[in-house]
C-alpha cells in the first residue's frame, strides 16, 4: 500500500484544514487507518484513528472534538478535518494503514504534509 498526504497549509488560529491521504491498491478497505504529527523538535505523536469499515474511531486527547476523521473506502481515501486549529497544532501530518490497536505500530506510512498554525 501507498499512501499520498495532500491539504497541508498555512492558516490561523481558529481556522480549519482537511486533510486527505489516498491510497493505492486494492486492499484499502482491509486496513484500520490512523493519522499522526511530528511537531519541529518533538516525538511523533499519534492523532487520530478509525476502523476499516469506518465504524469504530479515536482520538488522541489532545484533539478529541476538534478533529474528525473519516474514510471513503471507495476512493481509498481517509480523511482528517481539523477544527478550531491552534498553534500547537502546527506540525508534519503523516497517514498510516494497518495500524495496530495499541495506536503506535502500523504497517504503512505516507509522507507527510505539513501544517502550521499562525497566532
Amino acid at each position: 500500500v501507498q499512501l499520498q498526504a495532500s491539504g497541508g497549509g498555512l492558516v490561523q488560529a481558529g481556522d480549519s484544514l482537511r486533510l486527505s491521504c489516498a491510497a493505492s491498491g486494492r486492499t484499502f478497505s482491509s486496513y484500520a487507518m490512523g493519522w499522526f504529527r511530528q511537531a519541529p523538535g518533538k516525538e511523533r505523536e499519534f492523532v487520530a484513528y478509525i476502523s476499516w469499515s469506518g465504524g469504530s474511531t479515536y482520538y488522541a486527547d489532545s484533539v478529541k472534538g476538534r478533529f474528525t476523521i473519516s474514510r471513503d473506502n471507495a476512493k481509498n481515501t481517509v480523511y482528517l478535518q481539523m477544527n478550531s486549529l491552534k498553534p500547537e497544532d502546527t506540525a508534519v501530518y503523516y497517514c498510516a494503514a494497518g495500524l495496530r490497536s495499541d495506536y503506535v505500530r502500523s504497517d504503512y506510512w505516507g509522507q507527510g504534509t505539513l501544517g502550521t498554525v499562525s497566532s
